[in-house]
């Protein structure tokens, strides 16, 4: 072939859509679910309201009014610490970086590490306050901190509940202390929760009982205690996290998770009459999860599920893979069950980003389908150049 009819060719196919052509199938959404309640599980929760969630696909394994506006006390600052954590995962700030306590920070009653103005802390010891000691003046110093006012990162915190569907949710503040129209749910503290618990540094501080940190002013600085309010890591077996709450109007509040053998489940109490109500309804949430299901591991994040070749495009061909770790619940002795599928999104235009989603792997259990799992492209692709497209012929023809 000569080489002026190849790049004839090439110009010709130049000049159409650049676009790859996977199998031509839209993505339809899952219907929703029941969520089962006492009449299917058997259980009974002393509470106002509560959840019971699979932290890695979020099906909910019982519901007690679990949509119910409530306040949530400090639970709130699930949703803090989360803003904090995605802030630095992108880079917008560090755990390394230096917080200086304002006058407003420092004023917040409650539970605190009583921190003076003019002090400062890094964002990692600030987070460590909030998580173990639930300190409304760390929430206040982070917040300020990441968005310049508890105001703007209050409206950052309505805005990321609006992106996880948190429905039933509106923020008034960081903390938690009791003001009006500042409510949220079980269900979405689970949402909030589930978001949170995949940062592994949380780790760090949820499952800490005791530590200390220096408090006061250079020159001034004394050691300040900080114990764990969350009993649950002592008292149940693989509990790690997440966080407790109260307040007179609230109740006793508490967003915990625990894991064994893989699977990780979070639970939600709001509204119990006592602490020690809330962690004896909490664990038996848990009893049943563990008694009753197990975690199937679907797919790595990372692991190559479709090799796509791209028309026009530079490279030709590009990996879709697992944007995340998948793995799904099933009633014990059901592993078995689950099959895999790989659907591909319609056409779409390029360039591709790294990370773009181009499709879902669709789980089914005894041929239902149960869950979906977003797949993305591995690596970035362009529009190919007439020289790169003449390139690619050359090779085949080679």
């Amino acid at each position: 072939i000569s080489g002026c009819l190849v790049l004839a060719l090439l110009i010709g196919g130049f000049m159409g859509i650049d676009r790859f052509r996977p199998e031509e199938r839209s993505i339809s959404i899952v219907n929703a679910k029941v969520e089962p309640s006492q009449k299917e599980t058997g259980l009974k929760v002393d509470a106002k309201a509560a959840v019971l969630m699979d932290a890695t696909s979020g099906e909910v394994l019982f519901a007690q009014n679990a949509h119910k506006r409530l306040p949530p006390a400090s639970v709130t600052k699930v949703m803090t610490m989360l803003l904090i954590l995605e802030a630095c995962e992108s880079g917008k700030i560090n755990l390394s970086d230096t917080v200086t306590i304002s006058e407003r920070a420092a004023a917040m009653g409650g539970s605190q590490m009583y921190m003076e103005p003019g002090e400062q802390h890094t964002v990692e010891e600030l987070l460590m306050g909030v998580a173990m000691a639930s300190a409304n003046d760390g929430a206040v110093a982070l917040a300020e901190h990441l968005a310049g006012s508890v105001e703007m990162f209050v409206e950052r915190m309505n805005k990321r509940a609006a992106e996880l569907d948190m429905k039933d949710t509106n923020f008034v503040n960081t903390n938690g202390l009791p003001v009006s129209n500042h409510y949220t749910s079980a269900y979405d503290i689970a949402i909030m929760s589930k978001a949170l618990i995949r940062f592994p540094e949380t780790q760090k501080w949820f499952t800490k009982w005791q530590a200390t940190i220096k408090v006061g002013l250079p020159g001034k600085e004394k050691d300040f205690g900080l114990t764990n309010t969350n009993r649950l890591i002592k008292i149940y077996p693989g509990a790690i996290g997440i966080k407790t709450g109260f307040t007179q109007d609230a109740g006793y509040c508490l967003s915990g998770a625990a894991e064994r053998n893989g699977t990780r489940l979070i639970g939600v109490i709001l509204g119990a009459s006592t602490s020690k109500v809330r962690f004896a309804e909490i664990s038996k949430m848990f009893d049943y999860g563990f008694s009753n299901f197990e975690s199937v591991k679907v797919a790595k994040k990372g692991q190559v599920q479709k090799a796509l070749k791209l028309e026009k495009g530079t490279p030709s061909k590009i990996d879709v893979v697992m944007e995340d770790d998948v793995a799904v619940l099933v009633k014990k002795g059901k592993k078995n069950s689950i099959k895999t599928k790989v659907e591909m999104k319609g056409y779409v235009p390029l360039p591709l980003k790294r990370g773009q989603q181009l499709g879902e792997l669709v789980v089914y259990q005894d041929g239902v389908e149960k869950e979906r799992f977003p797949i993305v492209a591995a690596e970035s692709a362009k529009k190919a150049s007439i020289k790169d497209l003449y390139i690619q012929m050359m090779k085949k023809i080679i």
